[in-house]
């Protein structure tokens, strides 16, 4: 009897849903998103050839450790995005999914860790710069690039074996194209406070404390650029930290309020969730 009730509710695939609503349309919705990701993917490897070819740009080492981690997050979550609005292929086997969650959940804390270095190399470039060939060596920031990706690794490494100790007896259908760890314990009929204690508290220790030194970092910044005399030098030192501080609010902004409604949002609409879920994944990339 146990042997029947296990087959009958445990099933071997995941379902991923597309965007509720429009199944009119998917095939449609599949062309900007195709565009999407042949930009991030083209983008992203021109700028790792012309780091590669062109000896004369500035600590290039921090462009190309973003730009690998935003070509690694294309390519965890393109297969199943178009397999399912141009081949209708909803199902996703247990394995897969919780491959696919384990390297975009990797690549998310590495890309922030990259964002935060990011903020610092702008912090000692603009309060410290007498200093700064001297603290940013080539060999330091390879040293703590290494470091990030190791810790990136490492907290998301146990999720994937944690999750397969788990019986799922539900419907198992997802609320995005893709695999998220908050999603797929919601799926368990196991006790899962282990897990969600563990998700919460490496989301807050890594995301959380890297937007939160992002932030203390350009306070710091502008407190140093509005005692510049010269206003043309303000203007300089501001300009540095644009396209920096954009790449910053797209990531974080998208990426916290989707962890917020995963968590505490039951009452939030199921398509609003989607859509910021595409935002957090298929925009900063791009």
């Amino acid at each position: 009897m146990s042997t029947v009730n296990d087959t009958k509710f445990t099933p071997a695939v995941f379902l991923l849903t597309r965007i509720p609503g429009q199944e009119d349309v998917h095939l449609w919705i599949s062309i900007p998103f195709c565009f999407m990701y042949l930009i991030s993917i083209l983008g992203n490897s021109v700028i790792l050839f012309i780091i590669k070819t062109d000896p004369s740009l500035h600590e290039p080492i921090f462009l190309s450790m973003l730009a690998v981690t935003d070509l690694g997050l294309s390519l965890a979550t393109i297969p199943t995005i178009l397999g399912i609005f141009l081949f209708n292929s909803r199902e996703i086997s247990f394995d897969a999914c919780f491959a696919q969650l384990f390297f975009i959940h990797s690549l998310q804390f590495i890309e922030s860790s990259m964002l935060l270095l990011m903020a610092f190399n702008r912090f000692v470039a603009i309060c410290n710069p007498l200093r700064y060939v001297s603290i940013l060596t080539q060999k330091r920031i390879a040293k703590l690039g290494f470091l990030f990706v190791l810790r990136g690794l490492a907290i998301v490494f146990p999720v994937p074996f944690l999750l397969k100790w788990f019986q799922y007896c539900r419907a198992n259908v997802l609320s995005h194209s893709y695999c998220l760890h908050q999603e797929v314990i919601k799926m368990a009929c196991s006790d899962i406070t282990f897990n969600s204690i563990y998700g919460l508290v490496v989301t807050l220790l890594t995301v959380g404390l890297d937007s939160l030194l992002i932030f203390f970092s350009y306070v710091m910044i502008l407190k140093a650029v509005l005692s510049i005399a010269s206003q043309v030098e303000c203007l300089r030192a501001l300009n540095t930290c644009v396209s920096h501080f954009c790449a910053v609010l797209l990531f974080y902004t998208p990426e916290i309020g989707l962890s917020v409604l995963h968590r505490f949002g039951k009452g939030s609409s199921p398509l609003f969730q989607i859509l910021l879920g595409y935002i957090y994944l298929l925009v900063p990339p791009l």
